[in-house]
């Protein structure tokens, strides 16, 4: 199953996927990224304030059974 990843109060830029340079498409600022299963994304964050942002899948099973956190910006 993908796994919508979001992060809140923030965007994001999609730097890859398993290593690989992204589309055309996935290179402006996001909110939500698709996960696949066995998949490695990585993004690049800027925070402008302090605080906690919740991150979360957007699945609704997912998120019923605790898949997200926080990142704390101190």
């Amino acid at each position: 199953m993908n796994h919508p990843f979001h992060i809140h109060g923030t965007q994001f830029q999609i730097v890859s996927r398993n290593g690989k340079e992204v589309t055309e498409n996935e290179r402006g600022l996001k909110d939500t990224v698709l996960v696949a299963p066995n998949e490695k994304v990585q993004v690049k964050i800027r925070f402008t304030q302090k605080g906690l942002f919740v991150y979360h899948c957007h699945n609704l099973e997912h998120e019923e059974n605790g898949m997200m956190g926080q990142i704390n910006v101190i």
